[in-house]
């Protein structure tokens, strides 16, 4: 099938052209579940009159609905893209960038979706998707399984769903960390137990804040509820986590502008689980809070990272400079952005 797809590609480069830009469309119309024409059409970057079109020949192949309040997947639609999948990686050119970033980084997966998630909710929603594969992929029926908070997150535990013929009522589904003081939708405690919810599995919450004075800590520390909640944390097979931009995060946590100035001062250039790093991978400063510890991280079986969007690139190159990830699940314009800082870093090698 590969062979096949370079021949295409050089002999009938308008037609590979033509198809991505068909399965591109009834993607985002299958992820919609039902959208405008005009909305649609924005999203892709795309004129109505050109997008008309398309839309008029997908539904004479019965591939789309379209009614009045707007366009949905047909049944038949699903079916193709279902079919579409295992190529879909090499039509985009993903595979090689998924493989360069694998073995650059000695990862055991990465799963790159196309778009960009920062310009395009529908890529978002797509990350969400793979992740919650991704996530469904290395899951076992009793496992313990952390996860982070944030909006990317939110978006995998809507779509997670598992297969009809495993159960997980033996599994547990825990926050890594306390979240309170974020909203409420993108809490490692929310996100927990939608995903606890959506396998059938169980969950513990962590009612402590994100971020802690040291007396606080010890004050929580010594909480025997607390601390046996903690304990589960600890001992999970299985982390789940999003990517943050160090300086960002720092405005999402509202820090006092000394700490920033600090942080950035360190070479911070990414956030997770209260840690920042600097652009090697190194912890350069970290944050008190009630959950994971750094050498739980180091010894966790399986680690899976969730981020996407140009803007995050160096932040996920960081984290996988750190060297824990065994799985990272994230988009084109971030995929890209770490595919040049290989290539330069070759050059500079040779």
């Amino acid at each position: 099938m590969r062979n096949l797809l370079d021949i295409q590609k050089q002999l009938l480069p308008d037609l590979m052209e033509t198809l991505k830009r068909r399965y591109t469309i009834l993607h985002q119309i299958m992820l919609s579940d039902i959208i405008g024409r005009r909305t649609l059409a924005a999203s892709l970057d795309m004129t109505e009159r050109v997008l008309r079109a398309e839309t008029d020949l997908l539904k004479s192949q019965g591939l789309i609905e379209i009614e009045s309040v707007g366009m949905r997947i047909s049944a038949a639609g699903r079916r193709l893209l279902d079919l579409l999948e295992p190529v879909v990686k090499s039509l985009f050119g993903l595979d090689d960038l998924e493989e360069k970033i694998r073995a650059t980084y000695g990862l055991d997966k990465v799963i790159v979706v196309p778009g960009d998630c920062e310009s395009s909710p529908f890529t978002k929603r797509e990350l969400g998707r793979a992740g919650a594969k991704a996530l469904l992929s290395v899951l076992r029926t009793d496992d313990i399984v952390a996860v982070t908070g944030g909006s990317t997150l939110a978006d995998m535990a809507d779509q997670l769903t598992p297969p009809l013929s495993l159960s997980y009522k033996n599994a547990w589904f825990v926050p890594a960390r306390g979240g309170l003081g974020e909203s409420m939708e993108i809490q490692a405690n929310t996100i927990a137990s939608t995903m606890a919810k959506r396998v059938g599995a169980n969950y513990r919450l962590l009612h402590v804040p994100d971020l802690l004075s040291g007396d606080a800590y010890q004050s929580l520390a010594l909480d025997s509820n607390i601390g046996e909640i903690v304990q589960i944390i600890r001992s999970s097979r299985i982390i789940v986590h999003g990517i943050g931009d160090a300086i960002e995060m720092t405005r999402r946590r509202k820090l006092d502008e000394a700490t920033v100035s600090e942080i950035q001062g360190e070479g911070a250039v990414a956030e997770s689980f209260g840690y920042y790093f600097n652009e090697e991978g190194q912890v350069v400063h970290t944050m008190l809070t009630m959950g994971l510890r750094l050498e739980d991280i180091v010894r966790t079986e399986t680690v899976i990272g969730i981020a996407g969007g140009k803007p995050k690139a160096k932040a996920i190159h960081a984290m996988l400079r750190f060297g824990q990830e065994n799985i990272l699940v994230t988009d084109e314009a971030a995929a890209v952005e770490i595919g040049k800082g290989i290539d330069n870093q070759l050059q500079i090698s040779s």
